[in-house]
């Protein structure tokens, strides 16, 4: 191979690259985040309880917090589940509302609330719709990603590349911190 096609070569590799990572092919794979300080995707999904949907604006004058995770009952979400169970208290004192959304069924929500015994809501994304919204989005799965919505439903704070073993005592720092600037 000359040298000059092995050039070639690599610049049609390096276009093709850049063009899989533009922001709009990233958009269409769900990976651009929402713009903080802009108003959060309002979403209605349906809700473990079964008794029918869930929507950002219910939370209307109260924090919110929004996490993504991929599959009910495996072990990552499971301990992302259970430390947000486990700091609930202290989410409440702070007057915030969690709510956990992934592709699961509403069926699928319910049992894992009764065996892990969350008192949150998990919201059922099931065709991937606001996962997509959220830029948590891979292909068939939510990504781990966390949104903190004020009061007024405006996106304070992102959180990508989640460890689910300390992600509530950081989403609780970050409150403590958006909080007191108000």
């Amino acid at each position: 191979m000359s040298r000059r096609l092995f050039f070639k070569l690599i610049l049609i590799v390096c276009l093709a690259i850049s063009t899989l990572f533009s922001p709009a092919a990233a958009y269409a794979m769900g990976g651009v985040q929402p713009p903080i300080d802009q108003t959060a995707p309002e979403f209605t999904l349906p809700t473990n309880t079964g008794d029918g949907t869930v929507s950002l604006a219910d939370y209307q004058g109260q924090w919110v917090v929004v996490y993504f995770y991929p599959k009910d009952f495996t072990s990552g979400c499971t301990l992302e589940a259970r430390r947000f169970q486990q700091d609930l208290p202290k989410y409440r004192d702070r007057k915030t509302q969690i709510l956990g959304i992934s592709v699961d069924s509403v069926d699928s929500h319910a049992e894992f609330c009764d065996s892990e015994g969350l008192k949150f809501p998990l919201l059922a994304d099931t065709d991937g719709s606001v996962s997509k919204r959220y830029g948590s989005w891979m292909g068939v799965v939510a990504l781990r990603h966390t949104y903190v919505i004020d009061p007024n439903g405006i996106l304070r704070s992102t959180f990508t590349g989640v460890n689910p073993a300390i992600h509530s005592t950081e989403v609780l720092a970050k409150l403590d911190e958006l909080q007191a600037r108000v």
